[in-house]
């Protein structure tokens, strides 16, 4: 009989929060961009330089967790996990994004928020390999 595998209906909501704070995000460099007039680049400016950083820290991070959390509720696991990765997920990534300002680079909020980061795509590294061979 074949396996019936279900929606990520939970996760869908961890997207749609992501999908809205990448339009922040990306919107504020944008913005930054055309007060400085510097349309390709950092133009040596630091602050565009750490708009474009956050931008590039979430999309390289939050799209590979966001798509092992979806594995992980397709393949039955409990909605405790989904939410409370979920949730740390984004605390991780509202704290990354304030903390990395100009005035101080290695900031407690960017720092936690880069280690909670990790520690979301681990724990849901390691849970789904549970999962395949339970």
């Amino acid at each position: 009989m074949p396996q019936i595998i279900s929606m990520p209906e939970l996760t869908l909501l961890y997207a749609a929060i992501f999908g809205l704070m990448s339009i922040v995000i990306s919107s504020r460099a944008g913005f930054l961009r055309g007060k400085t007039k510097i349309s390709i680049g950092d133009g040596g400016n630091a602050e565009v330089l750490l708009a474009m950083r956050r931008h590039a820290n979430f999309v390289e991070y939050v799209p590979l967790a966001l798509i092992i959390i979806a594995l992980m509720e397709m393949n039955r696991a409990p909605d405790y996990a989904i939410h409370g990765l979920g949730g740390a997920l984004i605390v991780a990534r509202i704290a990354h994004a304030l903390g990395l300002h100009q005035s101080k680079i290695m900031t407690g909020g960017r720092i936690a928020g880069a280690m909670l980061t990790a520690l979301v795509t681990i724990a849901a590294s390691i849970w789904s390999i549970v999962l395949f061979f339970q």
